[in-house]
């Protein structure tokens, strides 16, 4: 832990050595989320709501999605660097030290630019509990951020995974970003105005709906997501976020093991 802290206080440090830069790229940011919660609020003006979801019921989903993916995109820069790791040979170098691998380049880069999304995320949300009276209890809380946990940790797995496919094809591959970026986009909305591979995807394949939504339509007390199922059961769906990461960085150490030093 004393790593990590450190080298979270180091990558804060670089970014402020060009205070200018980071403050403009933070409030590109801002702009970018901000200009696509304007397009969700334009949708609520013209038609009110969707589906049985009304739009301060959207706003919290919008806003728990962009929060959660936020932070994991401050925390996972460096696996998105990743292929530039593999392709310069900089990689060699990581596996000299002694730290593991996938902890170091981790936390190779971090993106604090990123607050400026998270400020638009929490404004959606501060908004969307205003908006429904939303009876906050201890209860509620908890499991917010238990779900967010559990999420964020399912997110990280997936820019993993995009890592771990440059051990094999030097580049990331594209696809990979239909399930991260695409995933984002999809799940800022509620999954049951889904349908078909799409609801199939990002429930039973890529499981965002269970960790986040689910646990969300039970603080909403809106139980139709849950299909007949017990609310209880939400505690236990973030739990899949942990084990999907865990069963990646599974993959992980066979790609470090299956690379091949450029002999830098």
């Amino acid at each position: 832990m004393r790593y990590v802290v450190q080298a979270v206080r180091m990558n804060l440090r670089r970014a402020a050595q060009y205070r200018s830069s980071f403050l403009l790229q933070t409030i590109a940011q801002l702009i970018m989320t901000g200009g696509d919660l304007w397009a969700v609020l334009m949708l609520l003006e013209r038609f009110g709501g969707m589906g049985h979801w009304g739009r301060y019921e959207i706003l919290f989903f919008f806003g728990a999605m962009h929060l959660v993916f936020s932070f994991t995109e401050i925390a996972d820069r460096g696996l998105g660097r990743f292929s530039s790791m593999i392709r310069t040979g900089s990689f060699d170098t990581v596996l000299v030290r002694p730290r593991g691998a996938l902890l170091q380049v981790m936390l190779a880069e971090m993106d604090p630019r990123r607050i400026g999304s998270i400020l638009v995320a929490l404004t959606s949300l501060i908004v969307a509990s205003r908006g429904l009276a939303l009876r906050w209890t201890a209860a509620k809380i908890l499991l917010l951020l238990w779900s967010a946990m559990g999420t964020g940790c399912l997110m990280m797995g997936l820019f993993l995974l995009e890592a771990v496919v440059c051990f094999f094809s030097v580049q990331s591959i594209e696809i990979v970003n239909v399930l991260t970026y695409g995933g984002r986009q999809v799940c800022q909305y509620p999954m049951d105005l889904y349908t078909g591979w799409i609801r199939t995807l990002f429930t039973a394949v890529v499981p965002i709906a269970l960790c986040l939504q689910m646990p969300v339509s039970v603080i909403l007390e809106r139980q139709e997501m849950l299909a007949g199922m017990q609310p209880g059961w939400v505690w236990a769906f973030p739990l899949l976020g942990p084990c999907v990461f865990g069963l990646i960085a599974l993959i992980w150490m066979a790609g470090v093991r299956h690379y091949r030093s450029t002999g830098t």
